[in-house]
């Protein structure tokens, strides 16, 4: 949901911006407020793509390669206890 995010953002902001150009009047602005959530809107559909393929359900995990320091490496490197006389 990383790229929808943006784009609804984007949507939200075009929205808040084109209701301060109706509450203040400024025709001018008008036109950066539409095209802020026409972007939005138009781009919500690549964005859900792009968010399905970045998780790819069919895809499987990668394999970690297995090292050997782990604890069975630290635990088998270790010395033979003293004995006591």
């Amino acid at each position: 949901m990383h790229y929808s995010k943006r784009t609804l953002l984007l949507f939200g902001a075009g929205l808040l911006l084109g209701l301060v150009v109706v509450s203040a009047n400024l025709g001018w602005l008008g036109r950066v407020a539409s095209m802020w959530m026409f972007a939005g809107i138009a781009l919500l559909p690549v964005a859900l793509v792009a968010d399905w393929w970045s998780h790819r359900p069919w895809r499987k995990p990668a394999a970690k390669p297995r090292t050997k320091s782990g604890k069975h490496g630290a635990a088998s490197r270790r010395t033979q206890p003293r004995k006591r006389r």
